[in-house]
């Protein structure tokens, strides 16, 4: 089979968030929120613990009053921002202020690094005429981020779910980017960091290829056997 088309995840995938530190540090600097040291590496522990960072580790326990938002929370904007908006609420932080601003710092390109290898994937694959889509599972346009970085001209379409009110592993999700890229599903290979939302392409057949979701510094090469892949 002939790949004619690639669809890439976004977070863990082609982009990293950044540390619950650093996310927290940025925001306490922009609202002048004088915290000591010590006090930021204990709530940023806490914040992550709690799973409010978007893109970083899952709630080690999600609280039963926030199930439902947890269960359902790309498939719309609100929800997106409620639900993560209610878990860093868990944490008791010292400004009612950091909560909303946390949550739009996350939606930043600052806040996002792409893999080393994410531009010359995306470029390479550009190049050779194999069409490039991202689809993600998210509440909130990330288009800025890779116009910000580079690389929007890289990628022929994007499918986010809050635009579509559904989420992956909903097959539905994955036709809609087949479709926008303009290849048949079993033209078209699907890479992302999570195996049963990603997955989720193999229903449509579509091939499918996992990459692991890893600090930047700790995955140099990890898109690159795509390119192989694809030849």
């Amino acid at each position: 089979m002939k790949i004619k088309g690639v669809l890439f995840d976004f977070s863990g995938t082609l982009f990293r968030i950044e540390s619950a530190g650093s996310w927290l540090r940025s925001v306490l600097d922009e609202l002048s929120v004088p915290v000591p040291p010590a006090e930021v590496r204990r709530y940023a522990v806490q914040l992550a613990v709690a799973g409010a960072l978007p893109g970083g580790p899952s709630p080690q326990q999600v609280p039963p009053e926030l199930a439902g938002l947890w269960a359902t929370r790309d498939e719309s904007a609100e929800l997106h921002r409620a639900a993560y908006t209610g878990l860093a609420r868990q944490v008791a932080l010292p400004d009612p202020r950091l909560y909303d601003a946390l949550y739009e710092r996350h939606r930043t390109p600052d806040a996002w690094r792409p893999y080393a290898d994410t531009a010359e994937v995306l470029g390479t694959l550009k190049r050779e005429g194999i069409g490039v889509g991202v689809i993600s599972n998210i509440g909130w346009d990330l288009r800025p981020v890779f116009r910000a970085h580079g690389m929007d001209d890289y990628v022929d379409a994007y499918v986010l779910s809050y635009e579509h009110g559904i989420q992956k592993p909903d097959v539905r999700l994955f036709g809609a980017a087949c479709e926008a890229i303009g290849q048949d599903p079993r033209d078209v290979l699907m890479v992302g960091d999570d195996r049963k939302a990603d997955g989720g392409a193999a229903e449509l057949g579509c091939a499918v290829h996992f990459v692991d979701h890893l600090p930047v510094e700790e995955r140099p090469a990890g898109l690159r056997p795509v390119l192989t892949l694809t030849r």
